[in-house]
């Protein structure tokens, strides 16, 4: 065990957001905090990290070990450059080096005793140097920032002229590279484009400690946690597995508990029935009888009632009419901001029914064609054309459809004068909007607040062409179910552009990959996506796409006969790849069991039991024969070119 949170309770007011948790993180457990927002996940992080203090209880980390912290956001107005910034965590690193070079320059020049110790401080120090992996620390501060969206040219940016979210990016890296033995993290991958959420992902899920994560990414969360503690109603349940293995066990487990609740409280009715009639017969046999199964149930443990219900958003989109075939047609679209190139020359078109999404890297201009089609910004070159009947309803992740200074309420009756004052409050009560809270500015609301007015605005407009720019920024992840399930049995057609890849996966028909190239088109969701990308396939869509890397066998750096041997290469290389997963499987799987035959020949049972013993040598000789053709058959594979 490295970290215990035991019995900790924090209230604010009467609102009691923690209530007796207590859970613990093993060395090199990956694990995660969930929960809907306000359970108090942020707050935990912080009073583990002594940041805010718990009313009650204690946190234990263990001797000698090591805590890091990345919050939400950073606030800083270092003048370091990018570089410079992370270059701190190793300076214990290249203070060594410095001094190893400087004993060498030194150990020229002298003799006797003086280089005697002059050599055992060199041997000492260049141990050091070798056990902190210091002849790589520049290239693994080089690998971190690129791997986190910086490109070199970045790298000598200030830090206080960076956005938050590069901040974030900054202190991300410094915390990765100062490598503490446990690393909690609040929302990492808020501020990532999809490749750098990938590279966290590996380095994370390769990392020598432990991790405590608090995020929204459910396949993140898939990729990188075998725990998950989830914070209900102030309190904590802790499930072994990854995210999807949470969902299937909570639900199996709530099910599991109404059903005790409702089959006891079937049995009490009844024998309450039972005593009634046994009192009404008035005679003094059935009256004993009466009593005594009243004493048997008043000695029945009662189950709690499960508390299942959790307030919830109430999303549906329904379009007024129905569109033309062609919905979006875009020709020959460009835009620059001075001499920044964002994109050039991109075609696509759009159908009714398709939801397409719209992902790449961070500042390719995915948002920029957003607001290009909703005519907020003004585009070089190009055409855009919508089908006929269309009518547009926009989802704009800085919220800037919305007027800051109006309440809640204005801001619903002032777009939709005709609704009546009870209707708008069903329709706030539904985005969780009750009470005096339809009266709060929108200049005071949090950014998941904000998201639900704007939600609440698009169901309104009864669109029949959702546009949505990071629908599911700010949101939990029970409402992010509930906006795709919305999304799924909507009737238009809907091209949004998101980070959230589970999101991508649920919903989307089609994928569009904003690359320097332009865009390349995937016909599927983001799995099959993933699939193409591995595979180095593309699926080109006449049209709807720009340009085609040049793994496709019409690209013009590769020749057809070029680009057949590349496909058999790749398709070679994934044999061996699949082969020896496959092997070390069998290697595994026989050497655990080799391991469970040592422990029953152990038993006292087996020792005086001389058949058993024959059984178990005969098994483990046979399983050694294998064993020993496996490792020959693994290293001739991971030998292979």
């Amino acid at each position: 065990m490295i970290l215990a949170c035991q019995q900790i309770s924090k209230a604010f007011g009467t609102h009691q957001v923690l209530d007796q948790v207590s859970f613990h993180i093993e060395e090199n457990e990956k694990a995660t905090l969930v929960g809907v927002n306000g359970a108090g996940k942020t707050t935990l992080l912080k009073i583990i990290m002594e940041e805010m203090s718990a009313d009650e209880g204690e946190i234990i980390l263990s001797k000698g070990k090591t805590i890091g912290y990345l919050a939400q956001h950073q606030d800083t107005h270092s003048q370091n450059t990018i570089y410079e910034e992370v270059l701190e965590v190793k300076r214990e690193i290249i203070s060594m080096e410095e001094k190893i070079r400087r004993l060498e320059k030194e150990m020229k020049h002298v003799t006797g005793d003086a280089l005697t110790a002059m050599m055992e401080e060199y041997s000492s120090l260049t141990h050091r140097f070798e056990l902190a992996d210091g002849y790589a620390w520049k290239s693994e501060i080089t690998g971190v920032l690129k791997g986190l969206g910086f490109s070199e040219e970045e790298f000598n940016k200030r830090i206080h002229t960076l956005s938050g979210g590069q901040k974030t990016r900054v202190f991300l890296g410094k915390l990765l590279l100062s490598r503490p033995d446990i690393i909690l993290l609040d929302e990492p991958t808020n501020h990532l484009d999809m490749d750098s959420i990938h590279w966290l992902e590996n380095f994370l899920s390769n990392y020598k400690g432990s991790v405590l994560v608090v995020s929204h990414d459910r396949y993140f969360l898939d990729k990188i946690v075998t725990k998950v503690i989830d914070l209900e109603h102030g309190q904590a349940v802790t499930y072994r597995g990854n995210y999807t293995d949470y969902t299937a066990k909570k639900e199996a487990l709530t099910e599991a508990r109404i059903r005790e609740y409702e089959n006891q409280q079937r049995e009490i009715k009844h024998q309450e029935d039972v005593i009634t009639k046994l009192r009404s017969f008035n005679r003094e046999k059935s009256i004993k009888r009466a009593e005594s199964r009243e004493k048997l149930l008043n000695k029945i443990e009662i189950v709690e009632k499960p508390i299942t219900w959790q307030p919830k958003m109430k999303i549906r989109f329904e379009p007024s009419t129905i569109s033309g075939n062609d919905v979006l047609t875009i020709d020959n679209l460009s835009k620059a901001f001075g001499s920044q190139l964002l994109f050039h020359e991109l075609h696509l078109k759009i159908k009714r029914g398709e939801k397409v999404a719209l992902i790449g890297k961070n500042g390719t201009g995915k948002t920029t064609i957003l607001k290009i089609i909703n005519k907020y910004l003004a585009a070089d070159t190009g055409k855009i054309q919508l089908g006929a009947k269309v009518r547009i309803g926009y989802y704009d992740q800085e919220q800037q459809v919305l007027h800051e200074n109006k309440t809640i309420f204005d801001e619903i009756s002032d777009s939709y004068p005709n609704l009546t004052h009870t209707r708008i409050r069903s329709l706030l009560a539904a985005f969780l909007f009750t009470g005096d809270d339809v009266f709060k500015p929108i200049h005071s609301l949090s950014g998941g607040e904000k998201g639900r007015v704007s939600l609440a605005k698009l169901m309104l407009s009864n669109a029949n062409f959702l546009i949505l720019d990071e629908p599911t920024n700010h949101l939990d992840l029970y409402s992010k179910e509930i906006l795709e399930d919305a999304i799924r049995h909507y009737e238009g057609t809907v091209f949004y552009v998101s980070h959230d890849r589970y999101f991508i996966n649920k919903t989307a028909t089609r994928i569009l990959d904003l690359t320097e190239n332009g865009l390349v088109n995937y016909k599927g969701n983001y799995d099959y996506y993933l699939e193409k990308k591995e595979e180095g396939l593309i699926v080109p869509d006449s049209g709807s796409i720009t340009s085609e890397t040049s793994d496709h066998p019409n690209g013009t750096s590769d020749s057809k006969e070029d680009w057949k041997k590349k496909k058999e290469a790749q398709a070679k290389a994934r044999k061996r790849a699949n082969d020896l997963k496959k092997c070390e499987s069998q290697i595994t799987a026989l050497e655990e069991e080799l391991e469970q035959l040592d422990a029953t020949m152990a038993l006292p049972e087996n020792a005086a039991n001389p058949a058993k013993l024959l059984e178990i040598t005969n098994r483990q000789a046979q399983i050694t024969d294998e064993l020993e053709t496996l490792y020959e058959q693994w290293e001739e594979l991971a030998g292979e070119e």
